[in-house]
């Protein structure tokens, strides 16, 4: 008989810890080969974890509601087949990578004072719980408990997390403080009240980190929003004739969503400035174009899977990805590092019946597209023989962008050429 450590896996370019959120398995059961073991939650997604070996499950290493590294140790199985040399774990006792909630000790760490001294600080008296590379990071930045404690945190039961910390080092650095729920601020919320049968519906993990960045999106950026409201009677006709096929043929709808991304991929080709982050006050123009999609969940919250170089797909290929990613997204079978990269955003708020909205920006992109619903208008409309009042299939577009780096020249000319591809559509076109 053999053991083998099972890791925590790499599951994203830019993801370095997970929190351990459920076991799927107990010590003693038998694990089949890529079979799931436990599930996790990173920053960007909650995933399951498969078994590289098969065998049984003999020690779990890091408990639930860990937060533990990528390519660390969280469990040992014990497999009939040889294992290699590099996959033998350690002869030294192995641990679970971050400490358990309840410490036993007390941790002091000193930290500045503000007058050049330092102060010891006693974990001990805080209510929260704070994992080893939190407190360091703390320790280097000198940020006393007081203020620690004001920091909302994304991870489980809100801790707070390592980008959390960063995050608010950043702000600290640039001398903006972030008023959240746990600061004292000049004018304090008021109180929610509560009555004799209402119904307290505690936030899940991913409404909360909805909630922050909303927030965070608001305070880093000064929202603009400019609408067009944009004849799309071609696309409408094109997609009746052409629907049929298309499912016959790829076994897929086709729907107006991939259309729209072709319109904005188009635009964002026009005016690439568009397509730019914020850095400090650096603007770094971004060469792909990898555009997200706002999804729905049946939960209620909502998730942005990303289509990387959507300029390189026809209109085939963008709808099958569209499809595949909506289908996957509301199945929670999405991988991190399909939720990653995005430079622009679209939002459809007219499957919801919505003919306009005010997105929010996903940082830390400088724009997104809310799509309103096609409906039928009397229109005024040019022809040879002169004006002429005729039924024509309109929607809003509503582009919110960053006006700290898109004026409103450039944002409202956007959403405007967005409008021209649509209304210029080829309905000649093939599929």
């Amino acid at each position: 008989m053999a053991q083998a450590e099972l890791i925590m896996p790499k599951m994203g370019e830019s993801i370095m810890e997970a929190t351990i959120l459920k076991w799927l398995k107990k010590p003693g059961d038998k694990i089949e080969q890529d079979e799931s073991v436990l599930e996790v939650a990173t920053d960007k997604v909650d995933t399951e974890v498969p078994s590289i070996y098969a065998g049984v499950l003999k020690e779990i290493l890091a408990k639930e509601g860990e937060v533990v590294k990528v390519g660390k140790p969280i469990a040992i199985i014990t497999t009939d087949a040889a294992v290699s040399k590099s996959e033998e774990p350690v002869s030294a006792p192995l641990a679970a990578t971050s400490a358990p909630v309840a410490e036993s000790k007390s941790v002091t760490i000193l930290t500045s004072n503000g007058n050049g001294h330092t102060a010891p600080v006693d974990f001990k008296s805080s209510s929260r719980f704070y994992s080893p590379l939190v407190k360091n990071i703390a320790k280097e930045e000198g940020i006393a408990v007081a203020e620690l404690e004001s920091i909302t945190g994304s991870g489980l039961e809100g801790r707070v997390t390592k980008k959390d910390i960063l995050g608010y080092v950043q702000n600290r650095k640039l001398g903006q403080t972030i008023v959240t729920s746990r600061q004292v601020s000049s004018a304090p919320l008021v109180p929610a009240s509560i009555s004799a049968g209402d119904e307290i519906i505690q936030m899940d993990r991913m409404r909360k980190m909805i909630a922050e960045r909303m927030v965070d999106s608001k305070r880093i950026s000064p929202h603009v929003t400019s609408f067009v409201e944009a004849d799309v009677t071609n696309v409408v006709f094109w997609r009746n004739k052409v629907k049929n096929e298309f499912q016959k043929r790829e076994g897929d709808a086709l729907t107006f969503t991939p259309i729209f991304i072709e319109a904005v991929i188009q635009a964002i080709k026009d005016y690439p400035m568009i397509n730019v982050q914020v850095d400090g006050d650096r603007i770094i123009k971004k060469r792909d174009i990898n555009v997200g999609m706002a999804v729905a969940l049946p939960s209620g919250n909502l998730i942005v899977p990303v289509i990387r170089n959507a300029d390189q797909y026809n209109i085939t290929g963008l709808a099958k990805v569209v499809n595949d990613l909506a289908k996957r997204a509301r199945e929670n079978k999405l991988k991190p590092d399909e939720l990653a990269g995005g430079t622009f955003t679209v939002s459809n708020v007219g499957s919801f019946g919505n003919v306009m909205g005010t997105p929010i920006i996903m940082q830390p992109q400088v724009a997104i597209m809310a799509l309103g619903a096609v409906q039928k208008k009397p229109a005024v409309i040019e022809t040879p023989y002169g004006d002429a009042i005729a039924v024509r299939h309109k929607m809003f577009l509503s582009h919110s962008y960053d006006h700290r780096v898109v004026d409103g020249a450039l944002g409202g000319s956007f959403v405007r050429r967005v409008a021209d591809y649509l209304e210029k559509f080829d309905t000649t076109r093939g599929i």
